[in-house]
């Protein structure tokens, strides 16, 4: 592998290419705050010795992403990447979330007002954003100390470290506002162990911090009230060496062990109905297990299956089982596609109206289009993965100048 120096040198020259794919670092849509400085507020810097730090500034929305934000995100690790005097950089959030996704509420006001650019310039640039991450030539640290939802694993996972805490709460639940987990999710997701990834994204559970260091979704674990003992430690290092940095936030971090509750001592079931071939057989298999254990894990898993979009399910589904024979790359250029299909005259009532139900009007009874999983085509199912078409422009990641390490 080349030096930090040597390869910072050569991605220079493909400065003006990662410009061209996220539209510069202007202001890409309405998804953004009324005014530059309060745009500047949303991502914070803090300096350290030999590291920057990245600071998700919107605690009122769970750090919830806007295009500006991922813009600004873009222009700060390029510039972070391609200094000496920056050795790693890192990632946190303010207040009781590290991220809580995509700001959806917006993205559906957008959707509904028939401003579908700016939506799709908040993919383009959030999307090209996680490869960047992916592609990182320093090591990055994220500090997962809350919600940790959607997005904000997209944001996190690809890097190198994932610090979480007692209070991180983990979830890919876009199936049940009509979507798919998106954001590199149908990459990080079809890499766990068995069939866990799909389990996952089918029933958006929650995840606490132990369980997701045991699936290896976190790589370190420290008490939320310890954090400033890390950061601390952290500010003193002058390294660009992922194993001083590794060392580091394993002995400042905290030893913790799955318990009675954890996922893992699920996998067994989760593997056999998970494993099977379409949503309605992992649907049937459930109703199975869940008479059988009759525990309350399994019962809940089953309603949360069923409350689902039923398109988004099956669409979902694919799009892990696709993921795990995909690089980065190729899932977040299917992911684009799925999100503009998704988001079109065709498919966006599922996403309007489960956004609508659960973080608008908060009634929590979406009416689905198709119903049920009976009347969800093959061909529904293949519209959403179809090629955008001629006068709608596919995801372009400089893959060139930045080959995945992942």
């Amino acid at each position: 592998m080349p030096t930090l120096a040597a390869a910072a040198a050569t991605r220079r020259a493909g400065v003006a290419l990662r410009y061209a794919v996220l539209g510069g670092v202007r202001s890409l849509s309405s998804l953004q705050p009324s005014s530059a400085s309060a745009a500047s507020e949303e991502v914070l810097v803090e300096g350290k010795a030999s590291a920057r730090a990245a600071v998700l500034n919107r605690p009122g929305h769970l750090n919830a992403l806007t295009t500006t934000m991922g813009a600004r995100l873009n222009k700060f690790y390029e510039s972070w990447e391609d200094s000496p005097d920056i050795g790693f950089v890192m990632m946190k959030g303010s207040g009781r979330a590290f991220c809580a996704g995509g700001d959806v509420v917006r993205l559906h006001q957008l959707i509904s007002e028939g401003k579908l650019d700016e939506c799709k310039d908040f993919f383009k640039t959030l999307y090209s954003f996680i490869y960047v991450l992916g592609t990182y030539l320093k090591p990055h640290v994220a500090i997962l100390d809350g919600v940790t939802m959607g997005g904000g694993g997209g944001v996190s996972i690809p890097g190198t470290f994932r610090i979480a805490t007692d209070r991180t709460v983990f979830a890919t639940p876009e199936v049940h506002i009509g979507f798919h987990p998106d954001a590199a999710a149908s990459f990080y997701l079809s890499h766990l162990t068995g069939h866990v990834g799909e389990y996952l994204a089918l029933t958006g559970e929650k995840l606490n911090g132990v369980d997701m260091i045991a699936l290896g979704l976190a790589t370190h674990y420290s008490m939320s009230g310890r954090l400033n003992l890390v950061d601390e430690r952290l500010a003193t290092l002058l390294t660009d060496d992922p194993s001083v940095i590794d060392t580091s936030l394993t002995h400042y971090g905290d030893l913790v062990y799955p318990d009675k509750n954890s996922i893992v001592h699920r996998l067994e079931v989760i593997d056999k109905c998970f494993s099977l071939e379409t949503v309605e057989e992992i649907v049937d298999a459930m109703e199975n297990e869940a008479a059988r254990l009759n525990e309350d894990w399994c019962t809940l898993a089953l309603k949360r299956l069923k409350e689902a979009s039923p398109l988004a399910l099956k669409v979902s589904l694919r799009s892990i089982r696709e993921g795990r024979y995909q690089t980065l790359d190729e899932c977040l250029v299917r992911e684009y596609r799925m999100s503009i299909n998704g988001i079109s005259e065709k498919f966006s009532h599922e996403f309007r109206e489960g956004v609508r139900a659960r973080l608008v009007d908060k009634d929590l009874a979406p009416k689905w289009d198709p119903p049920a999983l009976e009347y969800v085509s093959a061909d529904m199912v293949d519209s959403y993965f179809a090629p955008l078409g001629e006068f709608e422009p596919e995801l372009t990641l400089p893959t060139e100048s930045r080959e995945a390490f992942v």
